[in-house]
């Protein structure tokens, strides 16, 4: 009887760290090493949204908590590679079936060229939420270009990490903003930078077959934490570590970037979002552990 129940135990917790709709990201087969210190954005309200960890080539990529009522992320949140900032465009893009089933290996899948089942197009956005909308661009949250290895940009190419951004907005400010943290964190950056990028809502959607399918975000927030960092950089470089956040409108104008203080950011989700008056991006703050002094290393 031992042995069946802790067959059973097992064969449980395999199916949990291959799923990749998670109860909860505290295992590396559950994207935990794509969280400062293992530890996902604190205060946002989860009622009814899905965890996902971002699986790719049976590897964890990148975390991201989805709103399948929306049909878009609330954020993603990874961890920065060193990159030349070159962008792809010939990854195909990929859908998660596990935000509908159940069964397969975890893995993010491309869209297929013919049909795909109703039950993909009510949990989540699919192609044709996009196809003829030309106001908009698929925004990415977590975007290749801040990834090195071509798995893990490949990984970025999922509806499920994509919000609707006015086009102007995409190829302009918030790339730039994109462009500037990669420059950033590549010179200036010695340990893990950890990114979450997430949005805003204000109600207004695009809708297909008379029906309402995605949202359109109101904002487009980020913020990054690198407590290994170059202490002899400029002065003007320096303030903005270990941790800063970034805001602007998902708007054809009036659409600058506005950099600030991490606090000040979640100050701002706390009238936006749902989200309690706990909302901490990262953990304590993503204040700097102190080190040791060199005369009680020998302690440990």
């Amino acid at each position: 009887m031992n042995l069946v129940l802790s067959l059973e135990v097992l064969f449980s917790v395999m199916v949990v760290t291959t799923a990749t709709v998670v109860e909860d990201f505290n295992h590396v087969e559950r994207c935990k090493d794509s969280l400062y210190m293992g530890t996902p954005p604190r205060g946002i309200i989860e009622t009814h949204l899905k965890k996902i960890c971002q699986r790719y080539a049976d590897k964890p990529r990148y975390v991201t908590l989805y709103d399948p009522r929306k049909r878009i992320p609330v954020y993603s949140a990874y961890t920065f590679k060193k990159t030349e900032g070159d962008r792809r465009v010939d990854y195909p893009w990929m859908y998660e079936p596990q935000l509908a089933e159940t069964d397969g290996n975890g893995n993010m899948l491309p869209f297929p060229t013919g049909y795909l089942h109703m039950k993909f197009e009510d949990s989540q956005a699919v192609l044709e939420d996009y196809s003829d909308v030309v106001l908009y661009e698929r925004g990415h949250l977590n975007p290749d270009q801040h990834q090195s290895d071509p798995h893990d940009r490949a990984a970025t190419y999922t509806l499920t990490n994509v919000v609707p951004e006015i086009r102007e907005f995409n190829i302009g400010p918030w790339r730039e903003y994109e462009e500037r943290i990669r420059v950033r964190l590549n010179n200036y950056c010695r340990g893990t930078a950890y990114i979450v990028t997430g949005v805003t809502t204000a109600g207004y959607m695009i809708r297909r077959n008379n029906q309402d399918r995605v949202a359109i975000p109101e904002d487009v927030w980020s913020a990054y934490c690198c407590t290994e960092y170059d202490r002899n950089a400029p002065h003007d470089v320096r303030i903005r570590f270990p941790t800063q956040g970034a805001l602007a409108k998902n708007a054809k104008e009036g659409n600058a970037v506005h950099e600030m203080p991490v606090q000040d950011l979640e100050n701002f989700l706390k009238t936006r979002m749902d989200v309690d008056q706990n909302l901490q991006m990262f953990y304590d703050n993503c204040i700097s552990p102190s080190p040791l002094p060199l005369y009680l290393h020998h302690t440990i």
